[in-house]
């Protein structure tokens, strides 16, 4: 059994990623993808709009109903900054009999070697880069596997635009996200 760990802030979540971590989860015949919201990315520091519980509800709303999909808690539940290596060692601790496969964008992928501890990763995952067709995997110094997904040109950074400029953002969220949006009050504005 090979657990797909998808991470992010989600930020909010929204349709592109979850297109994407179907069209991962049926490449590679992954029996679950795990979504991994962090409490604060490194690279992000200070940057996230919604609070971090709040984006692990919107991922729960999210993904509901679709059962190889789970939250995993695990950067939520300790202090941030959220380093990646730190939680696939808690999560090898934790679940020693279970297979993990490292979920990254071929954008985020480009920095892999500037991770904390970047060289200890593929020990403790497969690496898996997901890119849309025609956009190049780029070069590491590790073993990577490629995996083609449809070209979804959706981004949080819009959402939280349209949010602000009170335009809709249907269809570019799920509606359950959506509404959370809304009774949050949430992107509003900039702060």
């Amino acid at each position: 059994m090979t657990i797909g760990l998808f991470g992010g802030s989600f930020d909010p979540i929204h349709h592109g990623h979850l297109i994407v971590a179907q069209a991962v989860a049926d490449a590679l015949g992954l029996d679950q993808v795990r979504f991994v919201p962090a409490r604060e990315q490194p690279f992000k520091a200070g940057q996230h709009l919604a609070p971090p519980e709040v984006r692990a509800r919107m991922v729960l709303l999210a993904i509901a109903g679709e059962p190889r999909f789970g939250l995993e808690r695990a950067e939520l539940d300790r202090p941030g900054p959220s380093y990646t290596v730190d939680t696939l060692r808690l999560l090898r601790r934790r679940e020693p009999e279970q297979r993990f496969a490292l979920l990254v964008g071929a954008d985020a992928a480009r920095d892999l070697p500037k991770w904390r501890e970047a060289e200890a990763l593929p020990e403790l995952a497969d690496l898996v880069v997901f890119a849309r067709a025609g956009t190049a995997v780029p070069e590491l110094p590790w073993p990577v596997r490629a995996v083609t997904v449809p070209g979804i040109e959706i981004s949080a950074t819009d959402i939280r635009g349209r949010v602000r400029q009170g335009r809709s953002i249907r269809y570019l969220v799920p509606d359950p996200v959506a509404e959370a949006i809304r009774t949050e009050g949430l992107y509003f504005t900039d702060a």
